[in-house]
């Protein structure tokens, strides 16, 4: 890659709709375009994560992610050079973790909670982006998201939400919201929002 890539932070809060946006846009930039680098992929290892007063673990902290490993990725991407990732499966033992190979492209996002929190990772970005909704509308849609895909009782959802999740989102996320770039609310739809990225990010390859 002679050019250096355009370099797009995407973040929000938990089930604020990230992984479905990003999808869509990928799916609608030309192919091979995009590289997304998503920030759930680097949750250090489960016996080593912090815990609460009460013994549960709690992964909404900045200190879950080996944030090492995702700025030496981000590097390596920037650089030209492809990278691989073991797929983490939020300790879903149904589900077999694969291995996440990812490619340069002219445009690189970093996706996830605390891409504007990590100083290093906010450096690089050319572009922030904040994907907001209402909270009983992330409530409900993480509720739907841990029972299909994790598992997870609707009372364990409801108490990592109120002693990790909203916590965590006021400390490390809300404060960055109003000096990002492009805000786009995704409460039901964020066709519009992802039509004014696509178009910007189309002048960027």
């Amino acid at each position: 890659m002679n050019q250096k890539p355009y370099i797009v932070g995407v973040a929000g809060g938990s089930a604020s709709g990230k992984t479905s946006f990003l999808k869509v846009l990928k799916k609608r930039m030309p192919e091979g375009s995009v590289s997304i680098v998503s920030q759930d992929n680097y949750y250090k290892p489960f016996d080593t994560q912090e815990k609460d007063e009460n013994g549960e673990v709690n992964f909404d902290l900045p200190t879950a992610i080996c944030r090492e490993s995702f700025h030496r990725d981000l590097q390596a991407l920037m650089a030209g050079n492809t990278v691989r990732v073991k797929e983490y499966t939020f300790n879903n033992s149904a589900k077999i973790s694969g291995e996440i190979e990812l490619a340069p492209a002219p445009v690189i996002v970093m996706e996830g909670l605390f891409i504007f929190h990590y100083n290093e990772i906010r450096s690089f970005l050319d572009l922030k982006v904040y994907i907001d909704a209402k909270e009983d509308i992330k409530l409900k849609r993480r509720i739907l998201r841990d029972a299909t895909e994790r598992g997870y009782a609707e009372n364990t959802v409801r108490y990592q939400w109120d002693q990790h999740v909203v916590p965590s989102y006021k400390k490390f996320l809300r404060p960055y919201r109003d000096n990002s770039d492009i805000i786009i609310t995704n409460n039901v739809r964020f066709d519009k929002g992802l039509d004014v990225l696509i178009s910007h990010l189309n002048t960027k390859i």
